[in-house]
């Protein structure tokens, strides 16, 4: 038997499981998706309003197993918003935002930048947000983004 084939966590007792890294969403995962696609929805008929847009938007996050569909419908929902905001109106929306949702703006950003090619997801305007958001919110965005158990 080859050692690359052995399950090391299996003979761990302290191996983290998924459910243990977060409280996860009580919700139903298709209440969880209706409600991911009823706030898609309402961001559609904000578009003149960017920052209580994107503000709704990183309010109603989907955290939890089981519910991979309504995450990749809230992500496409901020990456739109993100894509359709002018690059001089960065600035004043990410100082907008509340430490929590710039938190979750960041997780975004690096989702968004792990899956190039995929829809309108363009490298260049992650980076933007990624360069002014690390302006406002500082390094320590960052880190709260990469140490956060709840992954977006």
């Amino acid at each position: 038997m080859s050692f690359r084939k052995i399950d090391i966590d299996a003979y761990d007792e302290d191996v983290l499981r998924e459910g243990e890294l977060c409280e996860p969403d009580t919700r139903d995962p298709t209440q969880v998706l209706s409600d991911a696609n009823r706030s898609r929805q309402h961001t559609t008929h904000l578009r003149g309003d960017i920052p209580g847009t994107l503000g709704l938007a990183l309010d109603s996050i989907p955290y939890g197993p089981n519910i991979e569909e309504a995450r990749n419908l809230t992500l496409q929902t901020v990456i739109s918003i993100l894509n359709s905001t002018k690059s001089s109106e960065i600035l004043s929306i990410v100082k907008a935002l509340s430490q929590d949702a710039q938190d979750t703006l960041m997780k975004h950003l690096y989702k968004g930048m792990g899956m190039p090619g995929w829809g309108d997801v363009s490298g260049s305007v992650l980076l933007g947000w990624h360069e002014k958001l690390t302006e406002v919110a500082g390094t320590g965005c960052i880190v709260r983004a990469m140490t956060d158990r709840r992954t977006a």
